[in-house]
């Protein structure tokens, strides 16, 4: 019982860390209402650390999807052959790992008012490891190459993978979650 009071806390803190963290900057002084075509700025995902269990073409084909369909959603078509793009499209996938310690007391009973008595005070501490991705999307305006929008977002990256589906999934949502940022309002 007095474990599972102790990670009580635990997951707490974890839910806390899953909450959407999306963060965005743009050019205030740009009509993104003048946008209306993208295309890709190769490369046009980028990783960091460039370790070939983050960098796959499966999740390069995921996020290129997922972005061109949240893009559509905002009203940007791909450009098509002999037509110039106004918005270049780049992304960055980044996976950080991070660590945080949870310490509990436990041990002792009373009444705080007249102190209190009981058994001896047990603290535990515990450090957790775990990864995050990062995601970041770019928009450069296609005629003179300068970034007007960034979007990113985290997430915290699971150990179990999950199905191919459930993959592209996780991807949809945080690239959904970065783009529903676009255009500033």
């Amino acid at each position: 019982m007095l474990r599972c009071l102790m990670l009580i806390p635990l997951l707490f803190a974890l839910a806390a860390c899953q909450g959407p963290q999306v963060q965005r900057d743009f050019d205030p002084t740009r009509d993104f209402s003048a946008y209306r075509a993208w295309g890709w700025q190769e490369p046009a995902l980028q990783y960091r650390p460039d370790d070939p269990r983050i960098k796959s073409d499966l999740t390069e084909q995921r996020i290129r999807a997922a972005i061109a369909e949240q893009l559509d959603q905002q009203g940007l078509r791909p450009a098509t052959a002999g037509q110039a793009a106004d918005l270049k499209v780049q992304a960055w996938y980044i996976v950080d790992q991070r660590t945080q310690q949870y310490t509990t007391t436990s041990g002792a009973w009373g009444n705080p008012w007249y102190g209190y008595w009981g058994g001896p005070m047990f603290t535990d501490t515990r450090t957790i490891d775990y990864q995050v991705g990062t995601l970041q999307i770019d928009l450069y305006d296609a005629a003179d190459g300068k970034l007007v929008w960034r979007g990113s977002a985290e997430q915290t990256l699971s150990n179990r993978q999950g199905t191919p589906e459930q993959r592209a999934g996780s991807m949809r949502e945080l690239v959904t979650r970065v783009l529903s940022q676009y255009p500033p309002r």
